[in-house]
C-alpha cells in the first residue's frame, strides 16, 4: 500500500524553515515536495489533526504543527538520526475511518521496524495506534499516562473519554497487559480503578509516581506502546488543554518518563495527545513542553543498549533463597546500564509456559533478600495465573 496518499505535506512554514545547525529539524527528512522513503528509518513522525473525538477541546487539530515548530528548533544529540516527518494524516469521513487510516500506517511502519511517533489531537486516536498491532500476531503491553481513566461506557460520552473501554473490548484481543500512570483519584470513578485491578492491570496514581519517579522506570520498560495525554502535566507547566488540571506531573517529570520510555527496547510506538494551541499562552509554553518530551523520547531511543541476552557476560546473575514458594528468585543486573530484571516462575498448572523475565528495580531485589515476595513478582504471577 502506498501510504503517501493518506497524508498532506507539511506547511511551507515548517518544511522550508531555516533551522539551526545540528537541530532536530535539520536532521529530519520532511514531507514537503516529496514523500520520504520510510525504508531504513528508525522513527517516523505522524501528525493527526483529528478532533471529532472531543466535545470541549476543539482546536486540538492544530496541535501537531505547533509542537513541530518547537521540536524542530531543538538541538539534537550526538546520535545520527534516521528520522522522517511524514506530514499530517488526512482525516477520514468519520472517526472510525481516521482510526483505520492511522492503524494502516502504524501497521506498515511496525512491519518495517520503524517506530511511529504520533502527534495527535485527541486521546481517542490511540485506538488507531493500538489497532496497528492487530495483524502482527503479537501480544502487547499498553502504557498510558493520563490524569483521567478514560473508561466511560456511556454512548453519549465523547470518544476521548471512552477510548480505553473500546481498546479493552476490541476483538481480536491482543492486549496482554495495561498500565496507567499519573491518574488523580478525585478525577476518576473508583469503579474504573476496580475494573483495572480485577483484570490484573496496573495503575499508579500521581502521588505514587512522585514519591520515587525512578521506580517507574521498570514499569515503562515493560511497555510495547506508549499513549501520553498532556492532561497529566499540571496546568502551570502545560496550560494548553481544555481539561488542564492545577495538579499533575511537572514538565521535568514528564520528560523523565519519556526518557525512560525511549530507552525501552520493547517499545515500538508512541503517541502524544490532547495539546490544544487555543488554550496555550502567547509563548506556546505547552507546545514547548510537549516538544521537549518528544525530544527526550527520541534521545532515549538513541541510547538503547539492546539488552536481551541474560546469559551473556553483560549481566550479573543473583539467586535469592526464599522461605516460601518459590524456593528461589533469580535476578539479573546489566553491567552496562545497571538495570535489573527478575525471573518469575510459572504456576504448576501452567508448566507449558516458560518462566517470565520482567523488568524490576534494585528495591525489588532488596525486598527479596528480606524474605518477602516483591509486589512486582506478585503482580506478574497474577497475570500468569
Amino acid at each position: 500500500m502506498d501510504i503517501s496518499i493518506l497524508f498532506n505535506p507539511l506547511p511551507d512554514t515548517l518544511y522550508q524553515a531555516d533551522y539551526p545547525n545540528n537541530s532536530v529539524g535539520q536532521s529530519t527528512k520532511m514531507y514537503g515536495d516529496k514523500f520520504p522513503d520510510v525504508s531504513g528509518l528508525h522513527i517516523a513522525i505522524i501528525g493527526v489533526p483529528e478532533e471529532r473525538g472531543t466535545d470541549n477541546n476543539q482546536g486540538a487539530a492544530s496541535g501537531p504543527d505547533e509542537i513541530r515548530k518547537k521540536l524542530f528548533h531543538l538541538r539534537k544529540g550526538n546520535a545520527p538520526y534516521r528520522m522522517a516527518d511524514l506530514g499530517n494524516l488526512k482525516p477520514g469521513v468519520d472517526l472510525d475511518e481516521t482510526y483505520t487510516r492511522l492503524s494502516e500506517v502504524c501497521r506498515m511502519l511496525l512491519e518495517l521496524n520503524v517506530l511511529p511517533l504520533i502527534l495527535g489531537a485527541t486521546h481517542d486516536l490511540d485506538i488507531g495506534q493500538y489497532r496497528g498491532y492487530e495483524d502482527l500476531e503479537k501480544l502487547i503491553n499498553l502504557l498510558a499516562v493520563d490524569a483521567f481513566l478514560d473508561l466511560e461506557d456511556d454512548h453519549r460520552a465523547p470518544a476521548n473519554q471512552k477510548h480505553l473501554h473500546k481498546i479493552l473490548l476490541h476483538e481480536p484481543n491482543f492486549l496482554v497487559g495495561y498500565t496507567h500512570l499519573a491518574h488523580q483519584l478525585y478525577l476518576v470513578d473508583p469503579q474504573s480503578v476496580a475494573v483495572l485491578e480485577k483484570l490484573s492491570f496496573e495503575s499508579h496514581r500521581l502521588g505514587q509516581l512522585r514519591t520515587d519517579l525512578a521506580e517507574m522506570e521498570p514499569v515503562l520498560r515493560h511497555a510495547d506502546m506508549l499513549s501520553f495525554d498532556v492532561t497529566a502535566v499540571k496546568s502551570a507547566d502545560a496550560p494548553g488543554n481544555a481539561n488542564a488540571q492545577p495538579f499533575g506531573l511537572t514538565g521535568e517529570e514528564a520528560c523523565q518518563l519519556c526518557w525512560y520510555a525511549g530507552q525501552n527496547e520493547k517499545l515500538s510506538s508512541a503517541g502524544f495527545y490532547e495539546y490544544n494551541p487555543r488554550h496555550d499562552d502567547g509563548q506556546k509554553k505547552t507546545a514547548a513542553v510537549v516538544a521537549t518530551m518528544v525530544w527526550y523520547f527520541i534521545e532515549g531511543f538513541y541510547h538503547r543498549k539492546n539488552e536481551s541476552n541474560f546469559r551473556s557476560n553483560d549481566f550479573l546473575k543473583y539467586t535469592v533463597s526464599m522461605p516460601v514458594e518459590p524456593e528461589v528468585i533469580t535476578f539479573y543486573k546489566s553491567k552496562l546500564t545497571e538495570k535489573w530484571w527478575m525471573e518469575v516462575a510459572v504456576p504448576q498448572t501452567k508448566l507449558y509456559l516458560r518462566n517470565r523475565v520482567v523488568p524490576c528495580s534494585y528495591s525489588d531485589y532488596q525486598t527479596a533478600t528480606l524474605g518477602e515476595l516483591p509486589e512486582r513478582y506478585l503482580q506478574t504471577l497474577a497475570k500468569l495465573s
